[in-house]
């Protein structure tokens, strides 16, 4: 090999060598969260300092917590939920494809949450219900879903069971946020926006469209709103005002893809997933409400650029 040409590659090793290096790093006061990653097949807690205290292999996900115990509730696949504890033992499992009458159905399961009376709620998309099972998998309550695209895919995304003891749905093809009471009842609903802009499919910042990913319901009665494909995050009043809203170019330095999990802490900040964004941009992200960044997380080392499970932890 010519001397040139050594150089060459040596100096392109250094640059990439560098860029890696950027892309596992923290700004603001570091903290320890799990994350998970279709793309490296990987759910694992993250120290503050960046390494990886727990992991695990995994495939498609868009779901998972750790519980009080300290066991994990993940999914493995579109339709089997796992816990598993520490030492990765599984100690309850549930497949919503080979159970509760959906053996041949398409069926995909996007939310799941284990309740405080020890039920684990399971959304499941393409049956379009919501289901709390006991830990025999035996169906306790089950709520049917409206929805006006049907898609075993895309019915729903982050779902969660609110203090009111409803039920805050995310339907990512119909755009919409619905409540649900318990008995199937809508009894409030919200359709994202498109502001007047033109759909474009797919997930990165160069796509547009309401594919709804998250909402929660604040302590003030607003719903906190992940916008998905919309780049977005608002904050919407019962009476569906936006009182608060983050766009996909608003953070300085920074540009949203596609809004997956929220969290507004004690603070008043909020925790923002940013996922398909590319290694430019985090992928975790805190905002005041002035929109001021104050700490972010990336890291392209063990995760990459399908990244829709985010959380902040306590500490170890």
């Amino acid at each position: 090999m010519n001397t040139p040409l050594r150089n060459l590659l040596a100096l392109t090793t250094l640059c990439l060598a560098a860029s890696f290096d950027i892309h596992a790093e923290q700004t603001g006061t570091p903290r320890r969260l799990l994350a998970a990653d279709d793309s490296t097949r990987r759910l694992a807690i993250v120290s503050p300092d960046g390494s990886l205290e727990w992991e695990m292999k995994v495939g498609a996900i868009h779901d998972a917590s750790v519980l009080p115990n300290g066991n994990v509730l993940l999914q493995q696949g579109w339709t089997r939920i796992v816990e598993v504890t520490p030492d990765k033992k599984t100690v309850w499992e549930y497949d919503a494809a080979k159970m509760n009458g959906n053996e041949g159905k398409r069926v995909e399961v996007h939310a799941f949450q284990r309740l405080d009376n020890g039920l684990t709620m399971i959304a499941e998309s393409g049956p379009a219900r919501i289901i709390e099972v006991d830990n025999a998998g035996k169906i306790q309550r089950e709520i049917k879903l409206k929805v006006d695209h049907p898609n075993a895919h895309s019915d729903t995304r982050l779902v969660r069971k609110i203090a009111n003891g409803n039920y805050l749905v995310a339907h990512e093809s119909d755009g919409f946020v619905r409540e649900y009471d318990p008995t199937g009842k809508i009894v409030w609903d919200y359709e994202v926006p498109l502001f007047g802009k033109t759909r474009k499919g797919g997930h990165g910042p160069e796509a547009f469209g309401n594919s709804v990913f998250s909402a929660i319901r604040l302590p003030n009665g607003n719903t906190l709103i992940g916008g998905g494909n919309g780049h977005c995050v608002l904050e919407v009043t019962p009476q569906k005002e936006i009182v608060w809203k983050v766009e996909q170019n608003d953070l300085s330095g920074i540009t949203l893809a596609w809004v997956t999990r929220l969290e507004r802490l004690p603070n008043g900040n909020t925790l923002i997933g940013n996922c398909h964004a590319g290694p430019e941009n985090p992928q975790f992200i805190e905002v005041t409400p002035a929109k001021k960044v104050v700490w972010t997380w990336k890291d392209f080392k063990n995760f990459g650029n399908s990244t829709p499970v985010q959380a902040v932890l306590g500490a170890k």
